[in-house]
C-alpha cells in the first residue's frame, strides 16, 4: 500500500478521535486506549476499532507494522471491539484476531498484538497512569523481542531492575529515582549486554519497549505514558542520548502526529535496553 494513500486513509479514520492535550481536558465518562503491534514475525496489519454500541463506523488504521505503538486516544466509556486483518484485506473479510476492551472512567489501556505469528494473540494491558511522587519516576518493561526471549535488566550502578523478563510479557510499573540512567539489558543466562542511556523525568510514567532491530540485535524505545509537566496520558516516545527516528514503514505514531491539532508528538528513543517495572 503506498504510504501517502495509507496515511490519507488513516487521517480520515482518525477524524473523530480526540487525544488528550492536558489533564484539565479529561472529561467524566471517558478513558484512554492505544494500539500496538508487538509480534516480530507478523506482517503489517490493518487495525479496526469500533464501539460495540451505536452505529459509528469502525476507525481503520492501515498498514500497521511491528513495533508501532500509537498515542492514547480518548474514548467514551463503553465496550470496543478491536480487529486485526491482513494489510489490504477487505473490511468485511474475517479478521485474523479480535478482542474487546472495556473502557472505564479515567482508566487507560494498551491493546497489543503479541507473541509469534503461529500463536498470535491480542492482549489488553492495563496501564497505570497514576503519577508517582514528584521525587520518583515510574517505569515498566514491555518485552517484544524474540531474539532475546528472556531478558535481565539492571543499571550501571549494579542495581537490578528486573530478572527473567519473558517474551510477550509486561512487567508491573516500578518506582525508580528520576535522572540520567544507563540501563543494561542482556539475555538471561549470558549474552551481549546492551546499554541504554536515558533520562527519566520526575513525576512521570514510562514504558520501556524492547523490540528486535531490523539489522540484528535489540531496539529499545522509551515511551512516555504520562507526564507531570504535560499531557496525561501522553503516549509519545521520549528522546534520549543518541535518539533516532523510528524505522517502521508506517508508524502509527507518525499517522497520529499528522493530526497535529489532536496529537501529542512522537519521537523515538534511540537507545538501548529496557527498563522496568
Amino acid at each position: 500500500m503506498p504510504r501517502l494513500g495509507a496515511a490519507a486513509v488513516a487521517l480520515a479514520a482518525l477524524a473523530t478521535v480526540t487525544l488528550i492535550a492536558s489533564p484539565a481536558e479529561a472529561k467524566a465518562g471517558e478513558g484512554y486506549v492505544r494500539l500496538a503491534h508487538l509480534s516480530p514475525d507478523t506482517p503489517e496489519v490493518d487495525v479496526y476499532l469500533q464501539a460495540e454500541s451505536g452505529d459509528a463506523k469502525a476507525q481503520k488504521f492501515p498498514g500497521v507494522g511491528y513495533g508501532v505503538m500509537s498515542d492514547y486516544m480518548r474514548l467514551a466509556v463503553g465496550t470496543y471491539s478491536v480487529a486485526m486483518r491482513k494489510a489490504g484485506a477487505a473490511e468485511g473479510s474475517p479478521p485474523v484476531l479480535t478482542t474487546q476492551v472495556s473502557v472505564k472512567d479515567g482508566k487507560a489501556y494498551t491493546v497489543a498484538g503479541v507473541g509469534r505469528y503461529a500463536d498470535l494473540g491480542l492482549r489488553v494491558l492495563d496501564d497505570d497512569l497514576r503519577l508517582p511522587q514528584a521525587g520518583e519516576s515510574k517505569v515498566r518493561i514491555i518485552q517484544a523481542s524474540v531474539r532475546a526471549p528472556v531478558l535481565d535488566v539492571d543499571v550501571s550502578s549494579g542495581a537490578t531492575i528486573a530478572d527473567g523478563v519473558q517474551f510477550a510479557t509486561t512487567t508491573d510499573y516500578r518506582d525508580v529515582k528520576p535522572g540520567k540512567w544507563t540501563v543494561n539489558v542482556a539475555p538471561s543466562g549470558g549474552g551481549k549486554t546492551s546499554e541504554l542511556p536515558c533520562t527519566l523525568g520526575a513525576g512521570s510514567v514510562y514504558s520501556l519497549l524492547v523490540l528486535d532491530a531490523k539489522g540484528g540485535g535489540l531496539k529499545p524505545e522509551l515511551h512516555i505514558d504520562a507526564s507531570r509537566q504535560g499531557a496525561v496520558p501522553q503516549g509519545g516516545v521520549a528522546t534520549g542520548a543518541g535518539g533516532s527516528q523510528p524505522s517502521s514503514p508506517l508508524p502509527m505514531a507518525l499517522l497520529l502526529a499528522a493530526v497535529a491539532a489532536v496529537l501529542a508528538g512522537g519521537y523515538v528513543v534511540a537507545v538501548r535496553r529496557p527498563r522496568t517495572a
